[in-house]
């Protein structure tokens, strides 16, 4: 994979047998608004994304991202990192993988949302060239949470 990666940390895409790792990383990053097992294994599989698993040496999920590409637009769709491997690159090294995907697919205008209370996401974001577009009032439900909408052109 591209990118620099945290020492110990493996980035490699994710598949079907990823489901059930994915699922409890995302429960336990967002408790209120996960997505269900359904939706998040028909994204896994799908044509016009990739999500991809960061683990450690002994195999276990430390986080995980997803991106969807169609034409020249991308979403990054989606990154948590596990409470207890934070601090050590991993959002990073996941972000950077989404970068080099996109480039790869031709993407030219790259979207995400964050939650405006998150200000350790909107940092990382914008250090990899993203900018603030606009806010979707009450977005994150059922918390009520103002959505930040985010923007990177490829340089």
């Amino acid at each position: 994979m591209s990118g620099a990666q945290p020492v110990g940390v493996r980035i490699r895409t994710a598949g079907k047998a990823d489901l059930d790792a994915i699922m409890a990383l995302e429960r336990a990053a967002f408790p209120a608004s996960a997505w269900e097992p359904a939706t998040m294994q028909a994204e896994i599989a799908s044509e016009w994304g990739r999500y991809i698993l960061a683990v450690d040496d002994e195999g276990r999920a430390l986080g995980y991202a997803g991106l969807r590409a169609v034409g020249v637009e991308g979403d990054v769709q989606t990154i948590a990192v596990a409470d207890d491997a934070r601090g050590r690159g991993i959002g990073r090294a996941l972000l950077t993988e989404l970068l080099v995907e996109a480039e790869r697919r031709g993407v030219r205008e790259l979207f995400l949302e964050v939650r405006a209370d998150n200000d350790v996401a909107r940092g990382l974001y914008a250090s990899a060239g993203f900018v603030e577009i606009g806010v979707r009032p009450r977005y994150y439900q059922p918390e009520d949470v103002d959505a930040v909408v985010m923007k990177r052109m490829r340089p």
